[in-house]
């Protein structure tokens, strides 16, 4: 991934209710705003289908720090968009993956993920959080445009029609049913949360600047 400094830059202006938090807050530039929240707290929310909740509760996950910042960047008419994409779940970049692997018989697991655009630069605002990963995440099996709040109904949809489309065509997952890899899905995810609390109260990094 990128760092946000190769994203254009301008001063931001009371036109949307985004960039009028920002500026309550005293952050004047995209730049700045996506610095701060790039050093958010990495945390679940109590409703990420609410644009505003990275504010009210001060802490985010992918999915809601990119909903804020690609719908400045609308507000403010910069060619940054927001992405989602399907990764390979390892163990390498997910301690405890392994058991997974060995419980589903299979070679990863499909993993949905968001991150910022102005191609060719991609950038992930979570990169460096205590998010639960070991690194960050380089390569994706399939990607695509999104509106910046999709709701979490619109992203499932999104997840599983690729997986029909994109994922289970591969040759790894010859002879895989779709149902084995949404299981193991949901126990991926319930990983990333208990490496989340786990890690939680570490030193940030600063690498996706």
């Amino acid at each position: 991934m990128d760092k946000y400094a190769q994203f254009p830059d301008t001063a931001i202006q009371g036109i949307g209710q985004v960039s009028r938090a920002f500026m309550a807050l005293g952050i004047a530039t995209f730049h700045q705003a996506c610095r701060h929240v790039h050093q958010m707290p990495y945390g679940y929310n109590s409703d990420r289908d609410d644009l505003m909740i990275l504010f009210k509760e001060k802490m985010g996950t992918c999915t809601t720090k990119h909903a804020v910042i690609a719908t400045l960047a609308r507000e403010l008419d910069l060619p940054v968009i927001k992405r989602v994409g399907i990764y390979a779940m390892t163990e390498a970049l997910v301690t405890g993956t392994t058991a997974i692997l060995d419980r589903y018989r299979l070679p990863y697991v499909p993993m949905l993920h968001c991150f910022l655009e102005r191609a060719p630069v991609r950038v992930d605002l979570t990169e460096g959080n205590r998010n639960g990963k070991n690194g960050p995440i380089d390569e994706f099996l399939f990607t695509e445009r999104v509106a910046p709040n999709i709701s979490e109904k619109e992203e499932y949809l999104i997840y599983r029609k690729a997986l029909s489309e994109k994922i289970l065509v591969r040759e790894e997952f010859k002879d895989m049913d779709l149902r084995r890899i949404l299981q193991a899905r949901e126990e991926g995810l319930k990983l990333l949360k208990a490496n989340q609390r786990f890690s939680v109260g570490g030193a940030r990094a600063g690498s996706a600047r």
